[in-house]
């Protein structure tokens, strides 16, 4: 292919690793950073004024989720930490001598290496739900899973790398026709955990629409500040803190409150509040244009659910090729996106995601991630469909896979 591409200015498409920052929630951080640096702990003026905004930015967060409590919202470093206090803090709590919990093959390495440790502690049981060939857990697999001890059920909203979309809803639902009778015959309740970073932006995360005890929420995945997040857990939920020094945070996490950081994230979580609807429309017409012209190259395949996936995300695995020698290449014309292949993500295995969806080793070798997010255009998209063939095209008659 001989078609000479014109560089532009570079275009980004790993949204889902991260998201640059709003300039809307940079003002504000700034705002914050110069005027309002006192310790919320503090009792004097500075203290308590940094304290009224605390309060206020945690209203922000809690009434955009539906929570009926502000200290339903718990101020974290961002979403892995939300999912080690979760699941940790849970087990922490428990009375159950030795706990049940149930997750998913494709979790994000935050909640599966923690379930992992505690299982080689030997402090829990842990089943492993299985996924369909789009990446999507079965209810009636997580029902037949449920024991006498089981404990917790953690269930990512939205998957990290194909965007599949996963019955959370249902399985609260479940949990709340069930929990009543497991508590009146002397079984433990079951809790729910979502860690909802990758759909926060786009989907629908009212926590009583989802029927969940404990959500999981990154701010830097929506235009918001790395190194901030929140852990919503519901009134009632026995939770233990892990880092202790002190009782901030309702005494759930010790350590002065990052205030720039959590004014950045309640700025944004506003933004989402007045233009998330706008923003999903524009973002899934993008999606969909960039899904039908990728899919007539020839030997790409779409990687998760057709229908039930994230509007940002679009994962496709090529025939015959590296996922990291495309990006490489996209790389150099200036185009940013991700892959789940082996030298990326520093591992010597391919994306454990596409492995327990049934693509082979080579097959899963062959992906790469294009996300989507608020200040990507149609011309970047049309720019990446006019530049990805020719790579494809290159890297194939190149390939001893091909």
């Amino acid at each position: 292919m001989n078609k000479k591409i014109v560089k532009n200015e570079r275009i980004y498409f790993d949204n889902s690793a991260t998201t640059p920052m709003d300039s809307r929630v940079i003002s504000e951080m700034k705002n914050v950073m110069e005027s309002d640096f006192g310790n919320p702990s503090s009792i004097h003026s500075y203290g308590r004024e940094a304290r009224g905004l605390l309060d206020k930015y945690r209203e922000v967060c809690r009434d955009f989720i539906g929570a009926d409590e502000v200290n339903e919202i718990i101020f974290t470093s961002g979403g892995s930490e939300a999912d080690n206090l979760a699941i940790l803090g849970l087990v922490k709590k428990s009375k159950v001598k030795k706990p049940h919990i149930i997750t998913s093959l494709i979790e994000h390495k935050a909640v599966l290496e923690t379930i992992q440790e505690l299982e080689k502690k030997e402090l829990i049981e842990a089943t492993y739900l299985k996924v369909d060939k789009y990446g999507q857990i079965d209810l009636e697999n997580v029902k037949r899973e449920i024991r006498h001890n089981t404990i917790l059920i953690s269930v990512m909203y939205v998957n990290n790398e194909v965007g599949t979309i996963q019955p959370v809803r249902e399985i609260g639902k479940y949990l709340e026709k069930i929990n009543e009778g497991r508590v009146g015959g002397g079984f433990p309740r079951i809790y729910l955990h979502t860690d909802a970073v990758q759909a926060f932006p786009y989907l629908k995360c009212n926590v009583k629409h989802l029927h969940i005890d404990m959500m999981s929420v990154s701010a830097h995945k929506f235009n918001g500040p790395k190194g901030t997040g929140f852990l919503y857990v519901k009134e009632g939920t026995p939770v233990e803190k892990i880092i202790y020094g002190g009782a901030q945070e309702f005494n759930f996490r010790a350590g002065t409150e990052n205030m720039s950081g959590i004014a950045g994230l309640a700025k944004a979580v506003g933004i989402l509040a007045k233009e998330q609807d706008k923003e999903v429309k524009k973002i899934t017409e993008l999606r969909d244009k960039l899904i039908k012209g990728v899919l007539k190259i020839k030997g790409a395949d779409l990687t998760g659910h057709k229908t039930e996936r994230s509007p940002a995300i679009a994962s496709f695995v090529f025939s015959g090729i590296e996922g990291e020698s495309i990006l490489i290449n996209l790389d150099l014309e200036g185009i940013a996106v991700s892959t789940g292949s082996a030298c990326s993500s520093g591992t010597l295995s391919p994306s454990h995601v596409l492995m327990a969806m049934g693509y082979s080793h080579v097959e899963a070798q062959g992906n790469i991630r294009v996300s989507l997010g608020r200040f990507n255009t149609e011309a970047e998209v049309k720019r990446f469909l006019d530049v990805l063939p020719g790579i494809v095209e290159r890297l194939r008659d190149l390939s001893p896979l091909s």
